[in-house]
């Protein structure tokens, strides 16, 4: 069975990019099929799949677009492409435009959904970057997904707007999507020497811990995943001993054990 997460937080610099190019590598070296989506029209996560100079004729906002006028998509092979272990599904500044037609769009919230229900058969995993807000897209990303991880860094304002967002999340599972659950809520860019991190740390455990699943396993802060992102690379894959990675990997590893 195939299992469709999306990766949400309308505040950005959350590391959502980082998380899903590092799970899907993860995943993929434990022997998961895995297809990741960006769904965000900043395409950061295509730039860290993509091959230098390699034109992507066909991204997501291409598909959207189809999806829309009603018309037959492309086939698979043009707008999924493979980056070792792992296929995804890129994006463009073009999803902006998509993002503004979907507002206008009658019914417009199940199209991703409807996008990637036939690919369930062929991988074990789908990871979906999600654009910082609560606009159409992500409103998409959630009405297709089966459950959603919600990256935290421990700073100041962590918390705020979470609640909006678990808000919205309820909304959906009412009126849209009654299936999706809380996968959890993972710690990102951790500093486990500051106050401050334990501090934001226990605040979110005791708002959320007696309802939502925390994951073990938290993030560190490290400057080897900003140079793994230069380098369009997994923080594993540029560092077998980064502890970034290996904390991506025991992730991935829960998440497999959390079952599909």
């Amino acid at each position: 069975m195939c299992k469709i997460i999306a990766v949400a937080n309308q505040k950005g610099g959350v590391a959502k990019t980082t998380s899903v190019r590092n799970m899907a590598y993860s995943l993929g070296e434990l022997g998961k099929r895995v297809l990741a989506v960006d769904f965000d029209p900043q395409s950061n996560l295509t730039a860290s799949f993509s091959e230098e100079n390699k034109i992507l004729k066909t991204t997501i906002a291409d598909v959207m677009t189809k999806a829309m006028d009603e018309e037959a998509l492309p086939n698979r092979g043009e707008y999924i492409y493979t980056h070792g272990k792992i296929n995804f599904m890129p994006s463009s500044i073009h999803l902006s435009v998509v993002e503004a037609n979907l507002r206008m769009e009658m019914g417009s919230e199940k199209l991703l959904s409807n996008i990637l229900e036939p690919l369930r058969e062929e991988y074990d995993f789908i990871l979906i970057d999600t654009n910082p807000s609560l606009g159409p897209l992500t409103i998409n990303a959630l009405s297709a997904a089966d459950s959603v991880i919600i990256p935290i860094n421990p700073e100041f304002y962590a918390t705020m707007g979470l609640t909006d967002l678990t808000k919205t999340i309820l909304k959906i599972r009412k009126r849209i999507n009654p299936d999706i659950q809380f996968e959890g809520i993972l710690m990102t860019m951790c500093d486990m020497q500051t106050n401050l991190h334990k501090e934001v740390c226990l605040e979110v455990t005791e708002a959320y811990g007696n309802g939502m699943k925390i994951f073990k396993v938290q993030i560190p802060r490290s400057i080897r995943v900003g140079e793994a992102n230069r380098y369009g690379m997994s923080v594993v894959d540029f560092d077998k001993k980064s502890k970034a990675g290996l904390a991506y990997d025991e992730v991935a590893k829960e998440l497999i054990a959390y079952g599909n």
